[in-house]
Parts: structure tokens; sequence; C-alpha cells
């Protein structure tokens, strides 16, 4: 097939209470929205990129700009056979994963749409039904965060994850496991630490956590190899792992034991497959972390989650404990034990609300 055009819309959608780490706090979201167009088709991706450069070099202002003047021209009218030569084609930009994978993720979709088959089975998904936990940012108190606790626990959410930052940290971990008990808990530090505070992190030891994800800097693996060496609980790497070349150097020098995918960290589903199908291999567990997304990145998470490899709960969890209305319909929905079935229509599986991403525009460009 050839891609004819490229849509971008970027939309502003509030978020219901703000979400806080250690780069700051978010109360709505800039999202790049890519449909692509081919064969009387079209296919929808989600910019999973901050608006900010603070989780990585991109921001919604620089993934605009890459996929509209590099990535777009790259690939239209370019014969495709199939949607995993999006990554090749786009492989002479360095970085810009985020902007490159919003593409390559919308090109899988309409690939899905073309067979008239879900998105999670061309993936290769065999897993019906996936497992959900929750991400819970900073609170301005210890009792607010057990509240919160609270109530993602009584809606059957299967772990919790709590962000933790400097001063922030060891006491507030002891609350929620005086409190829960039993719960699966881990805690993202979203590379706030250091090697200087490793007689702090070792403490952490004592919580039984699941995991500590990423807890020093964003593009490192020497040290959180030396890190995990003294540790106890699991590190889970995150901002670390770009492809899966980086995940065999970390799982090689023991840096993790633990690797979270997200699909724009890696650039979209291609690279995705083949970290799961490389730590799978390994048996490494690997999990879906969130970036705040709207429905159509959500779905896409759901159709990676299905891959055999994701064997722990990820950060999938319901549309609206971010949103008061979606951009897809109906919105994503967990069960009352903790997960998501993977819905059964062709694409994505959700109807894209057309109407409302229209109302939530705030600059549209065409590319052909």
């Amino acid at each position: 097939m050839k891609i004819e055009r490229i849509e971008l819309r970027e939309i502003q959608l509030p978020l219901v209470t703000p979400f806080e780490t250690s780069f700051g706090q978010t109360t709505g979201r800039q999202i790049i929205l890519v449909k692509v167009f081919a064969e009387g088709l079209i296919g929808w991706g989600e910019c999973t990129v901050g608006e900010n450069p603070f989780y990585n070099h991109e921001s919604t202002e620089s993934a605009w700009a890459t996929i509209r003047d590099y990535v777009a021209p790259m690939i239209l009218g370019q014969d495709i056979e199939a949607p995993s030569q999006i990554t090749s084609l786009t492989a002479k930009i360095r970085g810009n994963k985020m902007a490159r994978g919003a593409v390559e993720t919308a090109v899988w979709e309409l690939e899905a749409r073309r067979q008239n088959v879900p998105l999670w089975k061309l993936l290769g998904g065999t897993q019906t039904e996936i497992a959900c936990g929750v991400s819970i940012g900073l609170q301005e108190t210890d009792a607010a965060l057990l509240k919160k606790i609270e109530t993602e626990v009584s809606a059957g959410y299967q772990r919790i994850k709590i962000k933790i930052k400097p001063g922030r940290d060891y006491e507030m971990t002891k609350a929620v496991r005086k409190e829960f008990p039993n719960i699966k808990l881990t805690v993202d530090a979203n590379s706030a630490y250091t090697l200087n505070d490793v007689k702090l992190l070792k403490k952490l030891d004592e919580f039984d956590l699941l995991l500590i994800e990423q807890p020093l800097a964003y593009d490192d693996i020497i040290d959180h190899a030396e890190l995990q060496a003294q540790l106890k609980t699991a590190i889970c790497l995150d901002e670390s792992i770009l492809s899966v070349d980086d995940a065999r150097k970390a799982l090689k020098l023991n840096a993790c034991r633990i690797i979270n995918i997200k699909l724009g960290r890696v650039a979209g589903h291609t690279e995705a497959q083949k970290i799961e199908a490389y730590c799978r291999e390994r048996n490494i567990p690997v999990w879906c972390g969130g970036m705040l997304e709207a429905g159509i990145g959500r779905a896409h998470n759901i159709a990676m989650s299905t891959l055999a490899g994701f064997t722990l709960p990820g950060d999938v969890s319901a549309s609206k404990r971010y949103w008061a209305e979606d951009i897809i319909t109906p919105p994503v929905e967990v069960t009352p034990h903790g997960t998501i079935i993977p819905p059964t229509g062709a694409g994505i599986g959700f109807e894209v609300n057309e109407k409302r991403i229209e109302a939530l525009t705030v600059r549209k460009d065409l590319i052909q």
C-alpha cells in the first residue's frame, strides 16, 4: 500500500485531577494525533510526547515539526508491504522516537483495518485479558495519597505505583505499606536520585516492593548496575531503554531485572515487539508504562499489552481516571477484578470520536 496523506491535529484535553511527578505537575495535555490515509482507509496514532522536554528530549512542538517536516515526507508515496517498514524508512532521523512512533503506530492500525482484524491479533498478541495497575502522582500529604490508593484498590486494580522524589520517599512508602500490607506496590523515581542516595534506596527493600522504577539518570545503565547489585528489590528501567539493543546491554550488565515498555519511547510497535520477545526468551518480565494517553494511545497500549511477555500489570487504566470525556467510544473500562478485555473490532477496536476531536483541536496540518 501507499500512504497518500497524513493529517496532524493538536488537541488540548484537561485532566480530571492534576498529576505530579519529580518533573512537575501536569493539569492538562497537549496531544498530537496522527491520521494516515491509504486505499480509502484510515489509521490513527497518538504521539505520547510531553508538552516540555523533561521526560526526554522531545516536546509537543518538536514532535509536530519532526512529523511534518521529516517523518511524513519519508513515508508518503512509498510502497509499504508491512508496518514494520516505517521504522527503517525513518531510521535516518536520530532520536525523536515519539514523533516517529506516532506515525508508525497509525500505520499499524491502518494495516489492521485493511486486514479487518483487531490490532492486537495482528501484533501477535495472545492474552485475552490483561492485568491493570494504576500510577498515582505525588500528593500534598500522605493522608491524601492513602485515600487515593484506597479508591484504586477498591476499584480492583492489581498493582499500585506511587511516584517518589527526594524528601517524599521512605516515610511516604512506609505509610503506604503499613496501611496496605498485601498490595503489589511499586515506586517510580523518574531519575530523581544518584548513587549518593544508595543508603536511602536500600532502605526501600524493607517494603517488599515489586520494583523500583528508574531511580537513577534517564540515560544510564552503568550506575543502575552498581545499584542493582546492592538491592534486594528489582530495578525496572524505563527511560534508559530506547531499543532492543539497549535492553540487551542493560540485561548483560545486570542493570535491571524488569523492563517497562512505552510505545512512544521505543518508536512504536515494531521495536516494542522486539524488546518483548528478547526479554521473554530470557524470562525477564515486561509491562506497559503510561504517558497520560488519551483514548487512541490507550487503545494502542492495550493491543501491545496482549503480547505474551507482558506478565506484570501495566499502567493501562480506565479512561475515567484521567478524562471527563475521552476521544474514543466506548471509553476504556476496567473489570471489577482489575483487567481489560481487548476489543474484538478491527484496528484499535474503538470508535474514534471525530466530532469531539474537532471540538478539541487547536491546530491541524495536512501533509500530502
